[in-house]
């Protein structure tokens, strides 16, 4: 399978990205493990995930997902046939009654990220991170101490680089603007949410910030969590998922317009609803890799039949339109 880079940082990754949030949420442990053999055997070799997953789960503090995932690279000896992705900055575990906690306990002070990257260290049982990402932007602390907290991982060989996720691009900019007064190492990637239903903010700033500065831009929410499969045509399909309802956002006449126009296409193309909006991201040059789930070995081939899915520039510019 084919490798794409993400930004300057030397790290070479398949056309998309496996989301890790499923690992010890939608999965347990033994359907985790089937996944992620299933995923070495097919080439899907990045792994996203976050320390944060799954604390919003009943009963789940945070870590669930590197958990599973340390587990399964220790069973299997795998560490050097995946690349892992992981996160900081969201609140881990419950809050006080007022909705506060330690100041320190979430965010990107210092403090915070050197506990925190110990913890998914232990957790994913392994001594580097390849790509370690601040979840979202962090006002409260200059970005200057959080830039230097991650220059000492990279020094000290615990982390091979840095990305950013939900940052704006203002703040984007602002970041990347004090690595290069520093001399500190910069964001090599952006995790923006970004799909066929979600374009106008990711394409207004941030997606030709990223193209100007050449960073890897992995995307979440693809698939527009589940919308773009096509499983969610009325109110009557909500009940098919957990996820279902959040689809009424989405179930309007611009999205019904967008999902005939995936249902043309993949008639046109011999694919599915899912393989076409994923195609139509790697079709974008801004785009390094998208990251997409799945919770059976058969969404897993989907995924795989849409990295081989070339769409005429025609097809990419009817989605355009659609979703416009």
């Amino acid at each position: 399978m084919e490798q794409r880079q993400l930004g300057r940082s030397g790290i070479a990754v398949p056309p998309i990205i496996f989301g890790g949030n499923v690992f010890g949420w939608t999965l347990d442990k033994a359907a985790s493990f089937r996944i992620l053999d299933r995923l070495v055997d097919v080439g899907l070799t990045c792994i996203d995930t976050a320390d944060v997953y799954s604390a919003w789960a009943p009963g789940h503090a945070g870590g669930e997902s590197e958990s599973i995932i340390g587990e399964w690279l220790a069973a299997r000896g795998s560490r050097g046939r995946v690349t892992i992705l992981t996160k900081v900055g969201m609140q881990m575990g419950p809050r006080d009654a007022e909705g506060g906690g330690p100041k320190h306990a979430v965010g990107l002070s210092r403090r915070w990220i050197m506990q925190s990257v110990e913890d998914s260290l232990r957790r994913l049982r392994t001594d580097v991170i390849d790509l370690y990402q601040a979840h979202k932007d962090d006002p409260e602390t200059p970005l200057e101490e959080t830039l230097q907290a991650f220059a000492e991982l990279i020094k000290a060989g615990k982390v091979r680089a840095i990305g950013a996720s939900n940052y704006s691009a203002p703040r984007l900019r602002q970041a990347l603007e004090t690595s290069a007064r520093l001399g500190l190492p910069r964001y090599e990637t952006l995790q923006p949410l970004y799909n066929l239903m979600d374009r106008a903010e990711f394409e207004a700033e941030l997606g030709p910030l990223c193209q100007e500065e050449g960073l890897g831009v992995i995307n979440y929410y693809a698939l527009a969590s589940g919308f773009l499969t096509g499983k969610y045509r009325s109110e009557a399909d909500f009940g098919k998922s957990k996820r279902g309802g959040g689809m009424a956002k989405y179930l309007t006449p611009r999205g019904r317009t967008v999902l005939e126009a995936l249902d043309a296409v993949a008639r046109e193309a011999g694919g599915t609803p899912a393989q076409v909006a994923l195609a139509w991201l790697l079709a974008k040059p801004v785009v390094a890799a998208p990251i997409a789930s799945a919770t059976s070995e058969a969404q897993i081939d989907d995924l795989v039949k849409a990295v081989s899915l070339r769409l005429p520039a025609g097809a990419v510019a009817r989605l355009d339109a659609a979703s416009a």
